[in-house]
């Protein structure tokens, strides 16, 4: 059931997050504590977890905070004790662990017809003059049951918060694989993509300990410039393209809040959770407050050459608070941006703007 695949997000740093590392040691930048500001998947935060860094990780959108409880604050390896003493578990299969008991209890529900079949599979909008076609008609429903079971057992007091978390993150990095959509949930495909009409089967994450105090926060990470850290790394949005609306089903999936929907794609309200990078002039009025007022001793901003901030306008809005360095790194573009006129273009280059505070 394990997967080394990551779930697609724009923006990902999981193939570039060793070389930031790589290059972090090369310039001497040293530190204990690590905020990153803007978590999404996570990515960043697992890897200098692991590294042995105390992290804080926030992000706008609640789906990427269930991933940050279950990857950056949760240091053990969950029990479920309460949980798996009140289920019939037919079998216990040969070196299983807890959370894989409790995932194969989870895959073997019955389906329901809940929220996301009525609203973003064939069959459950077969009303609207275009059928939304995210999921199929099984995993739909499979979905519903699996996120209404989890809910279940919270409100029962099965689950303590961590394990509960847990779960949800299991589910929200799983469902992905089977989305038939390019990358992003803006749109769906009007053809099944052979992914899409597979089975769901509902995957474990893996455990990451550092026996360090973790934190994660759902709030607007310039609402966090009290937290000190040694670096702070900033990897913000680089267009005007909403984080929100591209990951909305995850965001409905993680909240379960029965949404009041719009449209052809079925988009969730998103007003709260608008980014103020997505615009030009707001994005480097942000980054200048959270240079100003941030308590770190070394901010990274890793952002793209070809982002709506100007490499010009970036230098002089860091290199006021201490000594600044432009490193390039490059990589293959992401393939749900790889139209208009960069359609032929198969790599970018990431820019690292590293910023040493004055003493």
């Amino acid at each position: 059931m394990k997967s080394t695949k990551t779930m697609r997000f724009i923006g990902n740093k999981e193939k570039l997050v060793d070389k930031i590392h790589q290059i972090m040691l090369e310039k001497k930048i040293k530190g204990n504590s690590f905020f990153d500001f803007f978590s999404g998947t996570t990515n960043v935060g697992k890897f200098f977890k692991k590294k042995g860094f105390k992290i804080y990780s926030s992000d706008l959108l609640y789906f990427s905070y269930v991933l940050q409880q279950a990857y950056i604050v949760n240091n053990t390896k969950l029990e479920f004790k309460n949980l798996l003493s009140s289920l019939e578990i037919k079998s216990r299969f040969l070196f299983t662990t807890p959370i894989t008991e409790v995932i194969e209890y989870l895959n073997n529900l019955k389906p329901i017809e809940g929220f996301i079949y009525k609203n973003y599979t064939p069959s459950g909008t077969k009303e609207l003059k275009q059928p939304r076609m995210y999921y199929s008609d099984h995993n739909g429903k499979m979905i519903d049951a699996i996120r209404l079971q989890i809910e279940k057992w919270w409100n029962e007091n099965l689950l303590n918060k961590q394990e509960y978390y847990v779960l949800l993150a299991c589910l929200i990095e799983t469902i992905p694989f089977y989305a038939n959509v390019s990358g992003v949930y803006a749109a769906f495909y009007k053809k099944w993509d052979p992914r899409a009409v597979k089975e769901i089967v509902l995957r474990p994450i893996k455990f990451i300990l550092n026996n360090t105090e973790n934190f994660a926060y759902n709030v607007n990470s310039t609402e966090l410039l009290d937290i000190e850290a040694d670096i702070y790394y900033l990897d913000p949005p680089y267009n005007q393209r909403q984080y929100a609306p591209n990951y909305h089903i995850l965001e409905t999936v993680a909240k379960y809040d029965n949404p009041k929907i719009k449209g052809i794609t079925g988009l969730r309200p998103y007003d709260k959770q608008k980014s103020q990078f997505c615009n030009s002039k707001t994005a480097l009025q942000e980054l200048d407050k959270i240079a100003t007022k941030g308590q770190y001793k070394t901010l990274i901003l890793s952002y793209n050459s070809e982002g709506i901030m100007p490499q010009k306008s970036i230098i002089e809005t860091l290199e006021k608070h201490g000594n600044i360095e432009l490193v390039e790194i490059k990589y293959p573009r992401f393939k749900s941006n790889n139209n208009g006129q960069s359609k032929t273009k198969k790599y970018i280059n990431e820019q690292l703007y590293i910023l040493k505070r004055h003493e």
